[in-house]
């Protein structure tokens, strides 16, 4: 397919609008942060004997941001005493080889341009992580799912002449002590998946049954194709097979208006979802996302893979995490 003759994210998501899933929404409330916005979290996960979320905490007129870990009490979020906060934005989770991975991007701000990578820790819990690699400069959205004969998948998103506006690549990895900048760089670019005026990105992946990969990602572009103008970032899902690097069943989750109104970091960042993960539990599966870079939320999908997930998400019971017809079509 010619890069060009690519349905455009505006076309995907103008066909969803049209007749989006009816779910129940709310937003995720945090205390103990001195008035801060907290967003761009992490789906819920269990670590520590506690069900906690990361999020991104910062004042509003900056982007300067603490990655927080929160458990909840009485509906509302709190940091959880004692546990390590890093100087990172948009904090993810997953698990590999019994270990929990932490990561973010970490951004340095001087009297140019800020730089940033993404930055990884490991250790059995969210109270004992060090750091133990540091992707290439200038990418985000680096992320990490154990497949099925053990190896790792590295999804990545270079900018740029490889990458344009944000393309998706893929990678593979023997251990997490064999994640090296190199292999991420060379990762091949999923084809056929983005327009050359839009981009995307993963968010989280999860192995599913049959051995291929789920992918909770967001895609977007700017109103009038322009880096100045309105940003456009949706909720999206698609599956990945390692065996071929093919893709199927790209399709839009949610947009902005699948949530409660509330408040934006600024103008341009109004119709933003930044998607979190999804939590599948008693046959429910809800999608948690940051919204215009000021708020969390969270939104109750339909399943979105056509294959049960392989290992049970952080508060699921594996044995109810489908029903078939819940699938999302593409």
């Amino acid at each position: 397919m010619n890069d060009e003759t690519i349905p455009r994210v505006k076309t995907r998501y103008a066909a969803f609008a049209d007749n989006p899933p009816p779910g129940r929404s709310g937003r995720v409330m945090f205390a103990g942060v001195d008035g801060l916005d907290v967003y761009n979290i992490s789906a819920p996960f269990r670590s520590a004997g506690r069900t906690v979320i990361a999020g991104r905490v910062e004042a509003r007129d900056s982007e300067h941001s603490t990655a927080i870990f929160f458990e909840e009490a009485g509906g509302v979020w709190h940091p959880v005493d004692g546990a390590p906060r890093f100087a990172l934005q948009d904090p993810f989770v997953t698990f590999i080889g019994g270990e929990l991975v932490f990561g973010g991007v970490e951004v340095r701000f001087g009297a140019g341009e800020p730089e940033w990578w993404t930055v990884f820790h490991r250790g059995p819990d969210i109270f004992d992580l060090k750091l133990f690699f540091a992707g290439p400069q200038g990418m985000k959205d680096i992320r990490l799912c154990e497949l099925a004969d053990g190896r790792i998948g590295v999804f990545t998103r270079p900018r740029g002449r490889k990458g344009g506006r944000g393309t998706i690549g893929y990678t593979e990895v023997a251990s997490l002590d064999a994640l090296g900048i190199e292999a991420i760089d060379a990762a091949p670019m999923l084809t056929g998946m983005f327009h050359p005026l839009d981009w995307g990105g993963v968010n989280e992946a999860h192995l599913l049954a049959n051995g291929e990969v789920g992918l909770i990602a967001h895609i977007a572009y700017f109103e009038d194709d322009t880096m100045y103008s309105l940003r456009h970032y949706y909720a999206a899902a698609f599956v990945f097979d390692p065996a071929s690097h093919g893709w199927r069943d790209l399709a839009i989750l949610a947009g902005r208006g699948q949530f409660a109104p509330g408040a934006a970091k600024r103008p341009d960042l109004v119709d933003v979802v930044f998607s979190s993960g999804i939590d599948v539990a008693g046959g429910v599966t809800r999608l948690y996302a940051g919204t215009s870079d000021a708020e969390a939320h969270w939104v109750e999908i339909p399943y979105p893979f056509d294959v049960p997930l392989a290992r049970a998400t952080a508060t699921s019971d594996v044995s109810t995490l489908i029903v078939p017809e819940q699938r999302l079509q593409a």
